[in-house]
């Protein structure tokens, strides 16, 4: 059901990003003028979403366990597909549980049929050596059924309207295309871009950051690899499903 929310939470608070620094922090300033630091549990370079001045959202998880109280959640971005403004979720934590919740509550039934049961970080690939983000068992009633291996890759890049993954050269990422063309054809292999922005209108592999990706990418669906965009809008309480969006082959089409 599109539109429908998908994960609800506490209301998270606003402020201003005035720096990222190691990677895992940032200092925001909250709208009551407290300067805070926060974790940011993303550490890829975040092109076009890490912007200094711009307005971000943080949650408050005060714990023994923690380090820091304050989490980094989500950035406020100009939108270059639609000139207004965005909210992206940063969180790469988030993906693979949103995709799991629209699995669950069967939005994705029509690409991957009836799912009878849902497990996390299966090891497989060579010499089991991988783990895949969500190993998918079909129900019996299903015609085919062929376990699925499922990628998830959190998605914030945008250039106009095409998400776009990486931003940055990853060897994980390409190792991960080559895990999942190996499990075809006895196994399903799905790759699915989490589009954590509702601006997004497709999705392609980001070539000009890592043109391997893109080579194994293409390469992939030769070979039997699903790809399925999914689309979320991010609130300042809760998290939305948009649907699926269509993959084009090249970043620049």
């Amino acid at each position: 059901m599109l539109g429908k929310a998908v994960l609800e939470f506490t209301p998270l608070e606003e402020g201003i990003l005035l720096k990222r620094y190691k990677r895992f922090l940032v200092d925001i300033e909250l709208q009551d003028g407290q300067l805070i630091t926060a974790h940011c549990a993303n550490t890829g370079p975040m092109k076009g979403v890490l912007n200094p001045g711009d307005r971000v959202r943080v949650r408050h998880a005060p714990s023994p366990a923690r380090k820091l109280a304050w989490s980094w959640e989500q950035a406020e971005v100009l939108s270059e597909a639609t000139g207004k403004p965005c909210w992206v979720g940063i969180n790469t934590s988030l993906p693979n549980r949103l995709i799991q919740l629209v699995i669950e509550a069967g939005f994705l039934a029509k690409q991957l049929g009836e799912i009878a049961n849902i497990r996390r970080e299966v090891p497989y690939g060579k010499n089991l050596k991988s783990r895949i983000d969500l190993f998918l068992k079909p129900t019996e009633s299903e015609i085919d059924s062929r376990q699925i291996f499922l990628e998830v890759k959190n998605t914030t890049w945008m250039k106009g309207g095409l998400a776009l993954f990486p931003d940055t050269i990853t060897t994980r990422g390409q190792k991960h295309l080559k895990d999942l063309m190996e499990a075809c054809p006895e196994s399903r292999s799905v790759l699915v871009p989490c589009l954590s922005r509702a601006d997004a209108l497709a999705f392609s592999p980001g070539d000009s950051a890592d043109p391997e990706y893109g080579r194994l990418f293409r390469l992939a669906i030769e070979k039997g690899v699903e790809v399925i965009p999914c689309c979320f809008e991010f609130d300042i309480d809760r998290i939305l499903w948009l649907g699926t969006r269509p993959v084009k082959g090249f970043e620049d089409s």
